[in-house]
């Protein structure tokens, strides 16, 4: 039985079809962590079926080729094959297969009406020559990623469909909040780049050090507050000593890598399911085809990628009963490299082009500041400090206080509940004086922390204390200036 649509899904899959209805081929749908990959999948699906197409869905592995026909099993898509070597599902005859990349690199394939890719982050170079074959010149390919910023993928896809953002999910329930914990930074002198990430050898050597290893454990235990955990390793030896620093501090921590057997991975996850293991020290894998309840995120391994730190970080953004957020420890100082997961965002398929870098360096540009009086991340370029008013001569990004750490929270987030629920009271009194629209105090809400106030509606108006004010004159100010009024004058 398949399950109902939610409004950003039913929008994807309208836009979908407008898209091939305007003569795109090569559409791709970035559907972020959360958003319900599978059932979308299962639309698709579901509705080439429904046209008496035949469907051939395509996944990046082997290994997930049981969890994509478990899943449309689940989305009641029944009449399934599989295309591999030795697979007891495997029948030519159905009308929806399914079959890995490495599958169909060594055999002919069979003529579909659509072709579903999975995972199209992930790029192989016989895609592109599939693709550009006269022969399946007319058949639509859709990409599925939550992460489509592979360099050179806007040359194979014609039409980029975005209908939601990270941010957004958080904001209407979707996805689970976050609070990121930052350490002092890794010594990654001497750490070479290699294709836009850090090399893997000089990169195990730098973080497998006995002191870091150790302080890995040792944070957990200060601030992982038992929650289950996913922690993410260099390589195969700094996850084993990982897993065995945390099985000599008394945690349950199992192992895995891209080499572990299904049954074993299986068996790994039934136990971590089950609370016998509270930590599962991984490398290579369990960043896409997982969806635990997981609620800390151990961050042990830097990155430059932002497709590989926002398909981490998703692993434990998914919502789950009594799952109030998201712990992430960060021993990488990658937050305060690329942003939070909420700042990243691309409006178009990287093609080479100059625009794209340019993009890139804006983004470089805005990354979260630290306030060094109240350790409250702003953004960019805001000399004062929107939590506590601080205003700093010139301060090192970054607070560090030996054996501890520092929270790093995106500034919209700083306030507790309560305190949401006053600022929106405030601002509803302060619009109904001034015969403002029902809406302005909602967006300007939104503005000050970040997400829609869905959950203060009620929240009775209040008289608008001098921080409001404040921010509100800022903002008045602010907005005459852009409209050339540099001498304008806005009274609070």
């Amino acid at each position: 039985m398949s399950r109902d649509l939610r409004p950003h899904q039913v929008r994807i899959i309208d836009r979908l079809r407008e898209s091939l209805i305007a003569g795109r081929r090569r559409p791709m749908l970035q559907a972020p962590t959360g958003f319900g990959k599978t059932v979308v999948a299962g639309a698709i699906v579901r509705g080439a079926r429904a046209k008496g197409k035949r469907v051939l869905f395509v996944v990046p592995a082997i290994s997930l080729i049981d969890q994509t026909v478990r899943s449309f099993f689940a989305e009641g898509i029944h009449d399934v094959g599989v295309i591999q070597g030795s697979h007891p599902m495997t029948d030519a005859n159905r009308p929806v297969q399914v079959a890995s990349i490495q599958t169909l690199q060594r055999r002919a394939i069979p003529p579909f009406d659509i072709v579903v890719i999975d995972e199209a982050h992930r790029w192989f170079e016989m895609l592109g020559t599939w693709m550009a074959a006269p022969d399946w010149a007319a058949v639509p390919f859709v990409g599925l990623s939550a992460t489509p910023w592979t360099k050179g993928l806007g040359r194979h896809y014609d039409d980029l469909i975005q209908v939601t953002t990270t941010a957004e999910l958080i904001a209407a329930g979707y996805l689970a909040p976050f609070r990121v914990y930052a350490p002092s930074h890794p010594d990654l002198d001497g750490v070479r780049t290699v294709a836009g990430d850090y090399h893997e050898g000089d990169l195990g050597e730098a973080m497998n050090r006995p002191e870091l290893v150790a302080d890995v454990v040792r944070t957990w235990q200060q601030r992982g507050e038992n929650r289950p955990t996913f922690v993410f390793a260099v390589d195969r030896a700094h996850a084993r000593h990982l897993q065995g620093e945390f099985e000599r501090a008394g945690v349950a921590c199992g192992y895995i890598d891209a080499f572990t057997k299904s049954d074993d991975r299986e068996a790994l996850f039934r136990r971590f399911t089950a609370g016998e293991l509270r930590v599962i020290a991984s490398v290579g894998c369990l960043t896409t085809g997982v969806d635990l309840d997981v609620r800390c995120i151990v961050l042990a391994r830097p990155t430059k990628s932002e497709m590989l730190f926002v398909q981490i970080i998703g692993r434990g953004l998914r919502t789950a009963p009594g799952k109030d957020d998201c712990l992430i420890l960060d021993h990488s100082d990658t937050h305060l490299r690329l942003g939070f997961v909420t700042d990243i965002h691309h409006d178009a398929l990287d093609d080479g082009r100059e625009r794209q870098k340019q993009d890139r360096k804006r983004h470089l540009e805005a990354l979260p500041k630290e306030c060094p009086s109240c350790a409250f991340l702003k953004p960019a370029k805001s000399p004062k400090c929107p939590a506590c008013g601080f205003k700093p001569e010139k301060q090192s990004e970054i607070v560090c206080e030996d054996g501890d750490l520092v929270e790093m929270r995106p500034v919209r987030a700083k306030a507790r509940t309560d305190e949401k629920a006053e600022i929106y009271g405030q601002l509803k009194l302060y619009g109904r004086r001034r015969g403002y629209s029902p809406g302005w105090a909602s967006h300007q809400f939104r503005e000050l922390t970040g997400v829609w106030p869905n959950h203060y509606r009620t929240a009775p108006e209040r008289e608008p204390n001098q921080f409001i004010l404040g921010w509100l004159k800022h903002r008045q100010i602010a907005s005459a200036k852009r409209r050339g009024g540099s001498h304008a004058r806005a009274s609070a």
